[in-house]
């Protein structure tokens, strides 16, 4: 056997054993979240229930806006976002018991679903639409606040 063609075989072992392992850990997150909590219900079926519970209450031009939001996260993990957002804007509504997904509703239930990360863009396209954000400057700076902990 050639020393290139064994230095190929170990180079491929490894990149096939990193990515199983890369995949293994996002199926292994997923099975977490499917676990049932003390409530008997788990981070997803509760996701789930807010999202149907709430789906009546969503205009089209909030909806729009959501998709504007998850616009940067890659399309492959989109869905899961979008579900995981959704579902903190619809508990948001319910429980202020609103009659309508509002937009400001949408914009706080969005700060407190996602990572301080993803807030630059939020802040970006919310100034390029010229919506006030100011009332949720409190939430920005409380994310800012935990993360330095």
């Amino acid at each position: 056997m050639s020393t290139g063609f064994l230095i190929f075989i170990i180079g491929w072992t490894f990149i096939l054993v990193g990515l199983m392992g890369i995949g293994g850990f996002f199926m292994f997150r997923k099975f977490l979240k499917r676990l049932p909590k003390e409530d008997g219900k788990s981070i997803i079926d509760w996701e789930e229930y807010y999202v149907n519970k709430t789906a009546k209450l969503w205009g089209e031009d909030e909806k729009r806006l959501l998709e504007e939001l998850v616009s940067p996260v890659p399309q492959l993990f989109r869905d899961v976002a979008k579900q995981k957002i959704a579902s903190k804007i619809g508990q948001l509504a319910l429980e202020k018991k609103k009659k309508k997904i509002t937009q400001d509703v949408l914009i706080e239930g969005y700060i407190l679903a996602t990572p301080k990360r993803d807030h630059k863009f939020l802040i970006k396209t919310l100034q390029r639409k010229e919506i006030d954000f100011s009332p949720y400057e409190h939430l920005l700076e409380k994310e800012k606040s935990q993360t330095t902990m």
